[in-house]
């Protein structure tokens, strides 16, 4: 049997875990994706199929405050400016999805951005 590489058992945990995840229109969920040099996250209502708002570090808003900082700080900024979208459009309280990475570093830093933009989860 051939071995997995990272990203495969990423994909294979993300999958276990959203089996029992779902988001709702009242609670919807945060899925949150990182790569080498970025991360992007977004709120998404899975009844409906869509992407309610959404963030990345690639985002123009961001871009020129992104200069100098740490990628965990950049992760930070991104979670301030996600809540402060989703606010925008009446979301109090999300579901986070982690996407199969594990809970540190630039995801728990996003997590931690998002709690202080005012989202509840």
């Amino acid at each position: 049997m051939a071995e997995k590489n990272r990203s495969e058992a990423r994909v294979k945990r993300h999958i276990r875990v959203r089996i029992n995840l779902r988001g709702t229109q009242q609670r919807p969920r945060l899925s949150v994706f990182r790569s080498l040099s970025e991360i992007y996250a977004q709120i998404i209502d899975d009844k409906a199929g869509s992407t309610i708002v959404s963030a990345s570090t690639i985002d123009l808003e961001l871009r020129g405050k992104m200069d100098g900082l740490k990628k965990s700080e950049q992760a930070k900024l991104v979670g301030k400016m996600l809540a402060k979208r989703a606010k925008d459009k009446g979301v109090q309280s999300v579901v986070f999805d982690r996407g199969g990475f594990k809970y540190s570093g630039r995801v728990k830093a996003l997590a931690d951005g998002a709690r202080e933009g005012g989202l509840e989860f």
